[in-house]
């Protein structure tokens, strides 16, 4: 009753191919895979001192704070 062999993996491997489908897969895959691609650039971002931010990052970051402000608001 020990863990679980290659062939195990392999069983489950199959079966969510059958009940998900490829195409599902891979678009769930590229989902994942930008948003972690988004998630390391928001990160490198963040890093960067106040004085360093581009005007892009800076337009960003208010956009992201009157957000929040309307969020308060609305409560």
């Amino acid at each position: 009753m020990g863990g679980l062999s290659i062939w195990h993996w392999l069983v489950v491997l199959v079966i969510v191919l059958l009940v998900f489908g490829t195409k599902r897969l891979t678009s769930g895959a590229k989902d994942l895979g930008s948003a972690v691609k988004e998630f390391k650039k928001g990160m490198r971002d963040d890093d960067k001192p106040a004085g360093q931010l581009g005007e892009e990052s800076r337009s960003h970051e208010q956009s992201r704070e009157s957000q929040a402000e309307r969020d308060r608001d609305a409560r």
